[in-house]
């Protein structure tokens, strides 16, 4: 059992390392394609390694009518997810747009409270609103600098709020894996109106425009790629250790992401976002903290907000 505990820890710190792989690639395909291109490829190139995946370990690949709605409604979501941060980390440093997302715990708390009407007491409440003013701290200097894109992560943890409590239902109807295989390419033809859209309304950022040189191609495998692989992980690290263990590992995306982005791009966090980057995570360990002494209920899972 302490074996499979380690081996749950070892995957969320891989999944953590290689998470801010999709945000590398995401920002550096997006400075010559659309972000919708982006967004696309994601899904295409996901769906086309779990395929396999999915082919050899013989899982089954029909789905049931229940299953077949949630999983459009959580590929559409995620659709909105990715779209919103790839759209965020074009203009903002990966480290400043990621610790906006992690504003996601707070939502799913605030959603199973005010439309769920679950039982969320006021520690947790009151956590949630410093979580949010934490977020504050980092779009602020956000926003004064790249304007109204600073609000595109917050669409990514709205969006990844809805995705994960969707996630929780539609793992009673099908294995995660198989899961991740049809999410990505329910997603993939999800994408196919955002283009028809942007060609009939001239929108730049959701035309579908192929990548005129090799580096871009591969940036957007990369994508997909890096997605394929931090989910995976994820999927088998919560197989052999409890979420409420491997949830406040997830913070260590922070550190990652701002290495990444310091070393690709040259970017790293000023002191305000520190500021509100402390906040958060403290916030959010907080939550888990108060999910773990509450019997019956679940920490939310850790996964990545895009």
């Amino acid at each position: 059992m302490a074996d499979r505990v380690l081996a749950g820890v070892g995957l969320m710190i891989a999944f953590c390392i290689v998470a801010p792989l999709i945000d590398v690639s995401a920002k550096s395909a997006v400075q010559a394609v659309p972000v919708a291109t982006v967004t696309f490829a994601r899904f295409v190139v996901q769906g086309a390694l779990m395929l396999p995946i999915v082919l050899a370990m013989g899982l089954p690949m029909r789905l049931s009518p229940i299953a077949l709605r949630l999983l459009l409604l959580r590929a559409a979501a995620l659709v909105c997810s990715t779209f919103s941060f790839v759209a965020a980390v074009q203009s903002m440093p990966i480290a400043d747009a990621l610790a906006i997302a992690f504003v996601e715990p707070f939502v799913i708390l605030l959603i199973g409270r005010l439309v769920l009407a679950e039982q969320v007491g006021w520690r947790r409440m009151a956590a949630s609103v410093v979580g949010f003013a934490g977020a504050l701290l980092v779009i602020q200097p956000s926003f004064a600098a790249f304007g109204a894109v600073a609000l595109f992560p917050l669409g990514t943890a709205v969006s990844f709020a809805i995705y994960m409590l969707v996630t929780r239902r539609l793992s009673r109807e099908m294995h995660a894996v198989t899961m991740q295989l049809h999410t990505a390419l329910a997603a993939a033809l999800l994408c196919l109106p955002l283009f028809a859209a942007g060609a009939g309304l001239d929108l730049g950022a959701l035309r579908l425009a192929l990548p005129q040189t090799t580096d871009i191609w591969l940036w957007c495998a990369g994508t997909g790629a890096a997605a394929t692989v931090a989910h995976m992980a994820i999927t088998y690290a919560l197989q052999f250790a409890p979420s409420a263990t491997l949830a406040p590992l997830h913070y260590l995306e922070i550190v990652t992401a701002t290495l990444f982005g310091y070393l690709f791009f040259g970017d790293f966090p000023g002191g305000m976002t520190w500021t509100g980057i402390g906040v958060i995570v403290a916030s959010g360990l907080y939550i888990i903290h108060r999910e773990r002494q509450m019997q019956g209920r679940l920490v939310p899972p850790p996964d990545a907000p895009r």
